[in-house]
Parts: structure tokens; C-alpha cells; sequence
């Protein structure tokens, strides 16, 4: 080989080590770049130019070496490394991080697809989840069915702030413990009032018309067009006020009793036990014409009336009744109070009223009275039903439990259905003589707003709303290659495919070697700084020792020169 061959030779191996030192510094600079993968420069020989082949030994002499003189390094490969980096916890919700092989899928600005492990997303303007170049990250989408749909891909939208639909209760669970040491229920509260007469003196019936009534001067008690307010506590709990109009919602004081029955909710079914109702006394006792209010069995049932609890609001007399308790409640009772939704969200109160009703060698048994005034009707009764537990004070079962309202004039659907569920209480005897009930939980919900989401390790988007639902809104999709090191790297942290990467396989997280989600984190560059310096002055150091071939090549061929002058 002459003096320029060597100089050739000495060349290539600052040429080599040029772009390792190259590959070192760009590995340096992404030191700190999110999902970054570091590379590597590995060398390989020039063609050789070939003297001989050498010979093979024979019986009088030994074989010879081939003679070959090399003509310098080349770069064989610049090798990427897709070793999974650290993964460290941002606290964002939108930061992802892959553990695994998949790469994160974009769409470019041109509408290609191109492939990321850098999961440095954030909701832009649209609501969408974006990179930071803002390509729009790729996802299954919801079918009409409400599951994940694999077979395309659609961009993610998370409209944070949107209003969420409403959910109607459909079930609601009760707790608690209902004392097994109580009395048993046997009376029921009873107000009269004064008796009532008609302008002949005779006393009154349920077919006597309001207008006929008088006080015992004489004055006619009621006009048609008079409204009465009745304000009433049922159990010691006021009752929503309610209006009557003589003439409108009635003409009788038969009409009045049976709209005093519905107001104050007592429930006439005859398996509630007792005569519950509002009726007009036949005489002797009570007298005759007097309204008699009899409640439910049990104290939490009881009716309490005085003389101005109705009043006339429009007629000369304004107290048109004096009201007596004959008779008082009794019997271990409580009540409770909770709130469901109809479909428009609209809440809903609902009061639950409880009175011990029988006590055996068998267990106990409590009767139940639901009521909700609801929607300014005044027909606050919902139902009533048994609660039955064991000689353990264990639950066996219950009646009733299927309650429905009457949502019309609302604009929700109607009726609203739903079912109680007493499986969790308890009938034992409790420790400081109470008994307890509250609502455990119930399914249904205001209209609700959209403030947050999250992404399960299966990439499962889930949209979080201020009512405590939620909704699907997608699942993150991950792709894969055959050979993940023939990708093309452009700027912006991305890859397209490349003629040795292979097609991407689209699939779930959590299948094959795709790996996960990790949400709320980050992957780190797989760069380690000990390993890039020990490169570095490797490459260095070649540099120089090429360097000095090339020089001492230089040498030779002046001194050359000056032979020939």
C-alpha cells in the first residue's frame, strides 16, 4: 500500500469516529428527553486488497499465511436501543408512559400515522388529547353498545365541563338496626274536633255541604272560594303545607276529610292495623258532626292538630275548627328520610316511617309507611310494607318494597320505580334502647359535571363526573413491530415505520408484549451518562491514533519529495 493509501486509511478512522462522537453527543443532548432512546455506532472493515491466500501445508514445507492489507473502517450500524427507560410519576393525569414494547400512536399533520413512547399529553383547545406537537392521540372508540370498538381508531375527546346525563333511582339500600326491645304498636293517635253543625242545627255528615256549616254564633263557616292551609306535624315532623279551595278541591266535608286523609299521609289499608282514616262522627262518642283523624299505628305516625293548624285564609271565620288529642300513639317507632332522582336529575324526597308491629317466638316484625310529597300534589303516600327478622334478629324478608311516584307535570319520565332494600339491617336489641335506619346508597343522580378522567393500565379512558359517575370514553391503542429498531426517527420524539421495522400490529395494552398504561407518569431517556463518556473518549482517543497515522503518512511522503528534488 503507498504513503496516500495509508493516509486513506488513517481517513476513514477519523471519519468512523467522527460519527460515534456524533452519536455520543446527540445521546448526551437527550440526556433528559422524555422517552428517549439512545444509540450506538458499531464499525465494520473496508474491503481488503488481497496479495495472496496464502498456501497449504505440504509433506516438506509448512502452509503460509494469507497477505492482506485493509483499507480503513466503515460504519457498519447505528444501532438504536428501545431498552424500557425509567418511568417516573409526573402527577398530571394526561402524562402516559408505556411499560412494555407498544408505542403510542399519533396522527400527523399530514394524516399518516406515526408511532411515540412519549406520552407528554395534554387536552388542547377541542378537548382532545394531543402530543406536545399537538398530533392527536389514537384510540378505540365507543360502539353504539356502549363497549370499546377495535376495529378503528378515532381520536380521543375529554370535553371537561360538559353536563353528564341524569340517572333515575332505580334501587335504594338501607341500613341500620331495629331494636328488638321496643313495644310493640297497638294504639294509634286520634284527634277530634268540636262538632260541626249546619245552619238548622243539625250535625253535620260527609255529605254536608262546607257552605251550610256555621260556627256556633251562627256565621256561615265557609264561601265557596275560601282557601284553607293546613299545617300539620305527623310523628313531631312538620307536614308540607297544603291548600284547599272550597269549590274547587271539594264541596262536602266529606271532599275535606278525604283530602285531609291524603295530606297527612294516613294509610287506609286494612293490614296496617287499627281504623286509620278521617271521618265524620255518627255520635255519641265522639259526637256527632265531629271530624275524627285517626293515624296509623305507632308514635312515628301519630297526627298532631291544634285550632289554628287549618285555617281560612279568605272567610270571616279564620280558625273554623278546635281540634282535641283523645288518644295517644305508643309502640317502639322511628323515621328516616333520604332523596332520589328522577330522570331530568330532579330530587326527590322520600320519608320512610316505622312502627313495631308484632313480637312471636318466631322474631319480629315492623310495618313500614312510605310517603313523599312530591311535585305540590297533596298525595304524599307511597305505600306500606313488613320488615320480618328472626328469632336472631336476623333479616328474612320483606313486603312492599317496590315503590313507585307519580312524576307528571314534570317533564321526567313517570313514574319513578324504584326498590328498597332492607337485606342489611339488623333486628337485634340495642344497647342504648334506639333504634337506627339511614339510606346506605342509592343509584341514582343529579345531572352531573364532567371534571376529570382517568386511564386504567389497560388504557381504559374513563370520564369522571362531579355527580360521582362516570362514563367510557374510549381506550388508549398501542402498536407494536417485528423489529422495532428498523423505524425511522423524525423530530418531535416520533417514528414512521421503516423498510425493516415491519407493519405496526394495532392492539390492546395488556396484550402480548405490548405491555401497560401508566398514568400520571412519564418514561425517561434509557441514556446512561457513565456509558457515553467511556464512548466519548473512546472515540477520542481514535480519532487521535488516526490522526497520527495520517501525519506520519504526511511525513514520509515529504521526506519522499525531497529525495526525488
Amino acid at each position: 500500500m503507498s504513503l496516500t493509501g495509508a493516509m486513506q486509511v488513517g481517513f476513514t478512522g477519523v471519519q468512523t469516529n467522527q460519527i460515534r462522537v456524533d452519536t455520543v453527543g446527540d445521546n448526551l443532548a437527550n440526556l433528559n428527553t422524555t422517552a428517549f432512546k439512545g444509540q450506538r455506532t458499531l464499525f465494520e472493515t473496508l474491503l481488503y486488497r488481497t496479495i495472496g491466500e496464502g498456501d497449504a501445508p505440504t509433506a516438506q514445507t509448512g502452509g503460509t499465511l494469507p497477505e492482506q492489507i485493509g483499507t480503513g473502517a466503515g460504519v457498519a450500524v447505528i444501532q438504536r436501543n428501545f431498552a424500557q427507560g425509567a418511568i417516573q410519576s409526573t402527577g398530571f393525569a394526561s402524562d402516559l408512559a408505556v411499560d412494555g414494547q407498544g408505542f403510542f400512536i399519533l396522527t400527523a399533520a399530514d394524516g399518516a400515522q406515526v408511532y411515540t413512547r412519549d406520552g407528554a399529553f395534554s387536552l388542547d383547545a377541542a378537548d382532545t388529547l394531543v402530543s406536545a406537537h399537538g398530533a392527536p392521540v389514537q384510540v378505540f372508540g365507543v360502539g353504539a353498545d356502549g363497549a370499546i370498538d377495535t376495529s378503528t381508531l378515532t381520536n380521543l375527546v375529554v370535553p371537561i365541563g360538559t353536563t353528564g346525563e341524569a340517572v333515575a333511582t332505580t334501587a335504594v339500600v338501607m341500613d341500620g338496626q331495629l331494636d328488638a326491645a321496643g313495644s310493640v304498636a297497638t294504639e294509634a293517635a286520634v284527634v277530634v274536633s268540636a262538632p260541626l253543625v249546619t245552619s238548622t242545627g243539625a250535625p253535620a255528615t260527609a255529605s254536608t255541604e262546607l257552605t251550610s256549616l256555621v260556627d256556633a254564633t251562627g256565621v256561615p263557616m265557609f264561601a265557596t272560594g275560601d282557601v284553607l292551609t293546613i299545617n300539620a306535624s305527623k310523628g313531631g315532623l312538620a307536614i308540607p303545607e297544603a291548600t284547599f279551595e272550597v269549590g274547587v278541591a271539594g264541596n262536602t266535608l266529606g271532599d275535606l276529610a278525604a283530602f285531609l286523609e291524603s295530606t297527612l299521609g294516613i294509610q287506609g289499608d286494612p293490614a296496617t292495623g287499627g281504623e286509620p282514616g278521617v271521618t265524620i262522627a255518627a255520635g255519641p262518642e265522639p259526637p256527632a258532626g265531629s271530624l275524627v283523624i285517626t293515624s296509623n299505628l305507632g308514635s312515628a305516625n301519630a297526627i298532631s292538630l291544634e285550632g289554628p293548624s287549618i285555617r281560612n285564609t279568605t272567610g270571616p271565620v279564620a280558625s273554623p275548627f278546635a281540634f282535641t288529642t283523645v288518644s295517644d300513639a305508643n309502640g317502639e317507632a322511628l323515621t328516616t328520610s333520604f332523596r332520589v332522582y328522577d330522570s331530568l336529575g330532579n330530587p326527590v324526597d322520600v320519608r320512610l316511617r316505622l312502627a313495631m308491629e308484632s313480637k312471636t317466638e318466631g322474631g319480629t316484625t315492623w310495618r313500614f309507611f312510605a310517603e313523599s310529597a312530591h311535585s305540590g300534589l297533596a298525595m304524599p303516600i307511597l305505600g306500606t310494607g313488613t320488615i320480618s327478622f328472626d328469632q336472631n334478629g336476623k333479616f328474612v324478608g320483606a313486603t312492599g318494597t317496590t315503590l313507585s311516584i307519580d312524576r307528571s307535570g314534570t317533564g321526567a319520565a313517570t313514574p319513578l320505580t324504584f326498590d328498597l332494600d332492607f337485606g342489611g339491617l339488623t333486628g337485634l336489641s340495642s344497647s342504648d334502647g334506639t333504634s337506627e335506619l339511614i339510606m346506605a346508597s342509592q343509584d341514582g343522580t343529579e345531572a352531573g359535571v364532567l371534571i376529570g378522567f382517568d386511564i386504567a393500565q389497560d388504557g381504559i379512558v374513563t370520564a369522571n363526573f362531579s355527580n360521582q359517575q362516570t362514563e367510557l370514553l374510549g381506550q388508549i391503542a398501542f402498536a407494536t413491530f417485528a423489529n422495532s429498531e428498523g423505524l425511522v426517527a423524525l423530530s418531535n420524539n416520533v417514528f414512521r415505520t421503516g423498510p425493516n421495522s415491519g407493519d405496526p400490529t394495532v392492539l390492546e395494552p395488556l396484550t402480548g408484549a405490548a405491555g401497560f398504561v401508566v398514568s400520571g407518569a412519564l418514561e425517561q431517556s434509557n441514556v446512561e451518562i457513565s456509558r457515553e463518556f467511556i464512548n466519548l473518549i473512546t472515540a477520542s482517543t481514535g480519532i487521535s491514533a488516526a490522526g497520527r497515522v495520517i501525519r506520519t503518512a504526511d511525513d514520509l511522503l515529504q521526506e519522499l519529495l525531497l529525495l526525488a528534488r
